[in-house]
């Protein structure tokens, strides 16, 4: 299959890198072609512009920093327009649920297939082909697609149009909210005199344990906040879930607290920071090193 990928960033190099090594035809375009230009080794081909590393493809997979520049990649670079009319667009961004069923529908337009996609699981998931895939769209669309999803992950249609976004902001409430809590649950264990290490030890297991307090938790014990999905990313997610529940009608008291926390330690100067990086946040408003 001729699979274009637009976008190659954290998630998209890795992603790419499991496609070409499945033996697809794969056809990259990443704004700083340095990054696309990785994939060489393993086969892809680069192109200079978005229209030329789609004009093939049978299948188009964008994975970009937010539903404005998705949007600028396809109709204002001419992405959409070089298409054929037979190809299917998967958005595996993280985009606004609105967002996606306006692509969609543009789209359509140009007789051309989509799914809104987006993914959780990190670099580490996108590097071992375990990716959660939270697909909004129709069947016949997701059945034609799951061949190639299937290589990076665990695909799940959850609905129409826009529900893929819709499961994925979902997905960040409850990875930011999480982090904030173990982040504030190690810290206090600090200041009263445990070790943070043997505290994360003895909660394994238990009702407390999660992939977070895995994860983030020995992040937190390392100090190690190298970004694999950055605060300003948990950031741009949780406004979007705000935005979405305010469209709908729902009030979301405990997204709008953890809003409040990360965007104080964007403002801090964290924003490049992994999201697990609001323990910084927490542990300098405590005077905490």
């Amino acid at each position: 299959m001729n699979i274009a990928i637009l976008g190659i960033g954290l998630m998209g190099f890795p992603m790419g890198r499991r496609l070409c090594e499945a033996g697809h035809t794969v056809h990259v375009w990443n704004r700083s072609k340095h990054k696309a230009l990785r994939l060489e080794s393993f086969g892809a081909l680069v192109h200079d512009t978005p229209a030329n590393a789609v004009a093939e493809a049978d299948l188009v997979i964008t994975m970009l920093d937010n539903g404005a520049v998705v949007g600028h990649v396809l109709f204002d670079l001419g992405a959409a327009a070089a298409m054929r009319a037979d190809c299917l667009v998967i958005d595996m961004s993280s985009i606004k649920p609105a967002e996606a069923r306006d692509h969609a529908a543009r789209l359509s337009e140009l007789h051309i297939a989509y799914l809104d996609a987006p993914v959780s699981g990190g670099t580490i998931g996108a590097e071992s082909g375990s990716l959660a895939i939270m697909v909004g769209g129709k069947l016949s669309h997701f059945e034609r697609a799951f061949p190639v999803l299937q290589l990076l992950g665990r695909p799940t249609l959850v609905g129409p149009t826009g529900t893929g976004q819709l499961t994925k902001l979902a997905n960040q409430m409850i990875v930011g909210a999480t982090i904030g809590v173990v982040a504030e649950a190690l810290l206090l264990c600090e200041r009263g005199g445990a070790h943070m290490d043997k505290v994360r030890e003895a909660i394994t297991g238990g009702f407390a344990d999660s992939r977070i307090l895995q994860v983030h938790g020995q992040r937190m014990v390392e100090r190690d906040f190298s970004p694999k999905g950055r605060m300003s990313i948990q950031l741009k997610d949780l406004r979007n879930a705000l935005a979405t529940a305010n469209e709908i009608g729902f009030e979301a008291p405990i997204t709008a607290l953890f809003e409040q926390l990360y965007a104080q330690g964007v403002d801090h100067g964290l924003e490049d920071l992994d999201h697990s990086g609001l323990f910084v946040e927490l542990a300098s408003r405590n005077g905490m090193s």
